[in-house]
This record gives structure tokens, sequence and C-alpha cells, in this order.
């Protein structure tokens, strides 16, 4: 019904043709997983980076390799460990004996679509590495600063329950990832499609069905859109009190920052324009606020003893403010 009463002011059909592709891809290999789905490529779209929650074997990492496969442009994966060193990321200075001098040697976090598998069993000194790259785009080695090619988006995956060999990722880096998404088991319907189309599956390397649908300066041209579409001040403010509420709330040590408010605002042109609108409605603040705020808001010791959600949190703290219609 939206539509009916707004006049379309941005082309979006380029950008809606091509979600709709990656969506139909995924669909052929992906049981389910809709809300996911929806949120990486909104995530993609307004330049964010992404933190991919769930127990092993609900296809975290299939998902985003596939999403990644889906653009034509350069993929690098990278395990982490709890021995893994910066350098083994950003790269390092080798000897050339033929010109006598170092020269240095791009790691993996050289590339456009960065998958970064069980991110939290790598120590600080290795999750320091990512803090520049994941917010400003550049590296700073050994004096010479590096521009990563655009687009530049990172993917990363952890595992919410084996806490064994694994390190707590700090607030400043959860605060550098746009959304925390969290993939929940299948329903038992999906499940039995998923052993069905397995059973029938005449080959095992399910990826090499997918082809790109987009080029890296499609993506840029697209993201380029998102950031034109419209927002109207009413929808700024009721961000803004979401976020202030957080700030507020007994429940809460630590609140949303204005980047969290930046997140929610961007999070929602992107998510609007998946829906083929070139405006933000209050439903997709509410609906991005979740995936925006579950990483960055910090439960008091005592809420947290009581088995309280930072989920359950923002839904009180949105039922608090008045959506503006």
């Amino acid at each position: 019904m939206e539509n009916e009463f707004f006049e379309q002011r941005t082309d979006l059909s380029k950008l809606s043709t091509a979600v709709e592709q990656i969506k139909a891809t995924l669909a052929t290999i992906i049981v389910g997983q809709h809300d996911s789905i929806d949120l990486l490529i909104a995530g993609i779209l307004a330049d964010g980076h992404i933190l991919i929650e769930g127990v092993p074997g609900v296809a975290k990492t299939l998902t985003a390799k596939l999403i990644a496969k889906t653009i034509d442009a350069r993929y690098s994966r990278i395990q982490f460990t709890p021995d893994l060193m910066p350098s083994d990321i950003l790269g390092t200075s080798v000897f050339n004996p033929k010109t006598t001098e170092f020269e240095f040697k791009q790691g993996p976090i050289f590339g456009n679509i960065i998958l970064i598998d069980e991110i939290n069993r790598a120590p600080a000194k290795t999750q320091s590495a990512l803090f520049e790259v994941m917010e400003e785009r550049q590296l700073t080695i050994d004096g010479h600063r590096y521009k990563m090619e655009e687009p530049f988006t990172v993917f990363a995956t952890q595992n919410p329950v084996e806490q064994e060999g694994t390190y707590r990722l700090p607030e400043a880096q959860l605060d550098r990832f746009l959304f925390k998404i969290e993939v929940k088991y299948p329903t038992l319907e999906e499940e039995i499609t998923i052993l069905s189309r397995q059973h029938q599956q005449k080959t095992t390397d399910q990826l090499s069905q997918v082809q790109p649908l987009l080029a890296a300066a499609d993506i840029n041209q697209l993201r380029n859109q998102v950031r034109a579409l419209h927002v109207e001040d009413k929808i700024l403010e009721f961000t803004a009190k979401i976020i202030h509420e957080t700030r507020n709330s007994k429940y809460l040590q630590l609140g949303g920052s204005p980047r969290a408010s930046l997140a929610i605002v961007n999070g929602a042109k992107a998510l609007a324009a998946t829906r083929g609108r070139d405006f933000v409605t209050p439903d997709d603040i509410i609906y991005v606020a979740a995936p925006v705020l579950r990483h960055r808001i910090m439960l008091t010791p005592d809420k947290e003893m009581e088995g309280v959600t930072p989920d359950e949190v923002i839904t009180q703290v949105i039922q608090k403010i008045e959506v503006p219609r």
C-alpha cells in the first residue's frame, strides 16, 4: 500500500532485479534463513561489515560464501586460530635479493569480500590488526598507507556456545560491525527439505552452480543509490529516541553510541531499497534495530544472570517510544 501513496524519486529497478536474482540463486541451495539473507544483502548495500553467529552446522559459512560468489570481486577466506599473527592477515615485508630491498607482500585482507571464519578464536593482538582496516578501509604498515579497493566488506562468523580456545571480541571491534545476525536452527519442515535435497543431489560441489550476478562496480553504484534514499526528519528523530533510551535503560550498563544511530539509518535505507522503496519507514527502523544493537549494548550483571537477552531489552525500548505515522 505504501507505494500507492508515495511517488518513487529513484529508479531502483536494477537494484531490485539484482536482489531478486541473488535471493533466487541462494534459494536453490540454502533452505530458509530468509531474514539472515535479507540482512546480508542489506549489509553489503549499506557498506557495512557483518558478524554472523550460530551453532556449528547451520550454514553460516556456506551462506556467506554463496553471497560472495554472486559478486564478481576478489574473495578471501581467513580461518582464525589462536596462533594466528597480525602479519598472517595483513601481509609482511619480504627481502628481495635481486633489488636488495624489502617488498611488501599483501595478506588475505586485501580483497573485496573477506570471510573470517571463527573470528573469536584469535587473540587480542590479532584482533587489533582489524581495527583500522574495518573502520577506515585502509592499512598503515611500515609507514606506508594502503587503501582498500572498493567494495570492501568483512563477513565474520562465530560460535556462541563453545568457549574453549576463544577470546571475547572487544567492544570497540564489535562496534565496527553494522549487523550481528543470529542464525537459528531450521524448522522441522525446513530440515526435511534439507535432507530431501541432499539425498537427491547429484553433485557435492554446490558452489560451482553459482555464477556472478554483479560486478564490483555495480555494488559501488548501488551503494550510491542507497545513500541517496529519502529519510524524513520524524524517522531520524525516532531513531535518535531509540538510541537515547538505551543509554537510560535500567537494564543496560552500556547503551548505543552515535555510530549505532548511523548504523540503524544506513541499514534501514538499504533494507528499504531491497524492498523496492526509495524512502524509509518506521518498520524498516524497527526491523534493523535488533541486528544493529544486540552486539553494541551491554546488559547489567543482574539482568544477565536472570537470562534476559539483548533482543528482549531492545523490544522493550522500542515499545516505550511512539512510532511516527
